[in-house]
């Protein structure tokens, strides 16, 4: 099984400057969001703060979506991902 996470630029600093990480998964069939992230981050390490708050869910202002859909509106980390897929990270952007 294989997904692509696409890395936004303000986070590319973290993960050798990459825009898209392939990741290979060993799975079959579909896998929650959590494992791709854990694996995206076992390969970069400094992404993790980035991602994630101390209890491990998702920082507010980061978006995820799973091909089309963003993460929260589904299940969360739990949101289940298909071979093939396209995980999207996106931070918010604030301002005025």
């Amino acid at each position: 099984m294989s997904v692509t996470v696409v890395i936004p630029q303000v986070l590319r600093a973290d993960c050798d400057g990459q825009a898209r990480v392939d990741l290979p998964l060993a799975a079959e069939g579909r896998v929650p969001l959590h494992s791709v992230l854990d694996e995206l981050v076992l390969r970069h390490p400094r992404l993790a703060q980035r991602l994630r708050d101390e209890r491990g869910r998702l920082r507010r202002y980061v978006n995820v979506f799973v091909d089309a859909d963003e993460c929260r509106s589904v299940a969360g980390l739990d949101t289940l991902v298909a071979d093939g897929a396209e995980v999207r990270v996106l931070p918010s952007v604030a301002g005025g």
